[in-house]
């Protein structure tokens, strides 16, 4: 990196973390800091919530994986890619459902009321093993775009990235995630409209809306993994979940409904990039933005950036919000060492520093972005019946426990490569991926209503006995 591209990339970083900060409200109580109301106790707006649903979701990893699925499989790879936002709504949904039916305030709370304690509790451990992994596979694309993997230019980026999030995410909690999130959410799509500016003049428009096939070997397996794992990827991420309790069940609705639509729209567009590369002999090498970017001149590469730190800033700021509110409020509530009454904002900023700290250290070590996020999505299936069916039982404990295990363990196995190569639903580069899931979900399902159709045998026989 020259000292004009160093002055540009260090000077945008600077300037963001700088506005960042001085834009960002300052929240002024506990119910502010960990639910995002305003200083009255007024919940967010719904076009707040529904860009910071939006924005929020769309990590910089996954818009850099988006473009790498586009450079490898074409439209089939951004639209298998993109189609992991259609979950936003059906989480919505579903989420509308818990809270008219059984007024719970957190998924925690539903799942303590119709599965137990240690259903919550091991909920919660996948969902904080997911919120660890958000903080250093954020900060590491940001690094990428200063230097590259053990250059000091590539960690100073991170962790100073880091900093400046970590510093408005003090100053306002939520409520400074929701506000900061609306702001990046404007940049994101200004900037992503400028790349196309680029890439669509330089190509064929029929040839990059149409290149790709739709085969189990061109990356249509992937695209029917994400269609699997719509019912149990979003509830696995409280940076999602949170906001589906910050405001009335229809508001919220609706601003899922629009964020996931947009979200879907935005992502497959910037898959684009990969699919420019592809057209063009363009080596993607892992990184088809920054690819992409190099082969455009400095202003691609330098939008590229821009679209990566926003959208890495709204998932980190979101992250340390939802850790906050997971360790200081749902935890202590499930362990019945707290009531209504909310923690200080203390007790939040200081878990936001501790995880800032050590959520970095993976990146240290030099682990592969991509691992944050390929293997969790398999091993939480088995939430999928758990919120799917959930309307069928009242209270059945072993529902929660033979379906959410069933789905962690087949994850391992497939992680460790220990799943018997007959699995694999046919011979694409995800064959055996889409195959655990598709098994694992009519396993994880009928392991959720083993015990029901236990229970009403074993009544039917005490009825019978009775007579």
């Amino acid at each position: 990196m020259n000292f004009t591209e160093a002055t540009l990339f260090w000077g945008f970083l600077v300037v963001y973390g700088v506005v960042m900060y001085v834009l960002s409200p300052k929240s002024k109580n506990a119910n502010s800091f960990y639910k995002g109301a305003d200083d009255q106790g007024n919940p967010v707006s719904q076009w707040s919530l529904t860009a910071s649903i939006f924005i929020s979701w769309i990590f910089a990893k996954s818009v850099t994986n988006a473009a790498n699925l586009g450079a490898a499989y074409g439209v089939t790879g951004g639209l298998a890619y993109a189609s992991y936002w259609l979950s936003i709504p059906v989480a919505g949904y579903i989420i509308y459902l818990i809270r008219t039916q059984t007024g719970a305030r957190s998924l925690q709370d539903f799942l303590t009321s119709r599965f137990g304690r240690l259903a919550s509790l091991a909920f919660a451990a996948a969902i904080l093993i997911r919120l660890y992994n958000e903080v250093w596979s954020n900060t590491a694309v940001v690094g990428g775009y200063f230097g590259l993997p053990g250059e000091w230019e590539y960690y100073s980026a991170a962790m100073l990235f880091t900093v400046f999030t970590l510093a408005y995410s003090l100053k306002g909690g939520l409520r400074s995630s929701i506000f900061t999130d609306v702001i990046q959410a404007f940049v994101f799509v200004f900037f992503v409209g400028a790349v196309l500016f680029l890439i669509v003049p330089a190509n064929d428009t029929s040839a990059l809306l149409t290149d790709g096939e739709f085969k189990l070997n061109a990356g249509f397996d992937l695209l029917l993994v994400a269609l699997l794992q719509m019912f149990s990827y979003p509830f696995h991420d409280p940076v999602l979940t949170d906001r589906g309790f910050v405001n009335k069940e229809k508001t919220m609705l609706k601003s899922f409904v629009v964020a996931g639509l947009l979200g879907f729209v935005a992502v497959f567009i910037f898959s684009l990039v990969g699919v420019h590369a592809r057209l063009n002999g363009i080596e993607a090498m892992g990184n088809a933005p920054a690819a992409v970017g190099q082969s455009l001149g400095l202003a691609a590469l330098f939008f590229m950036s821009v679209v990566m730190m926003t959208s890495a800033g709204s998932t980190l700021d979101s992250t340390f919000s939802s850790l906050a509110k997971s360790l200081a409020v749902d935890l202590p509530r499930l362990a019945k060492r707290a009531k209504d009454r909310l923690p200080s904002v203390r007790v939040g900023a200081v878990i936001m520093i501790v995880f800032a700290l050590l959520g970095n250290l993976p990146m240290f070590a030099g682990t592969d972005i991509l691992k944050a996020t390929t293997i969790s999505g398999t091993m939480v299936m088995g939430l999928a019946p758990v919120f799917l069916f959930y309307g069928f039982t009242r209270w059945s404990p072993w529902s929660f426990h033979l379906s959410f295990w069933t789905g962690l363990g087949l994850g391992v196995l497939l992680a460790t490569g220990l799943i018997p190569a007959s699995w694999a639903i046919g011979d694409g580069k995800y064959a055996m991926l889409l195959g655990v899931n598709a098994y694992g979900f009519l396993i994880c399902t009928a392991g959720f209503f083993v015990p029901l159709v236990v229970r009403r045998l074993a009544g039917r026989s005490l009825a019978a006995g009775e007579v």
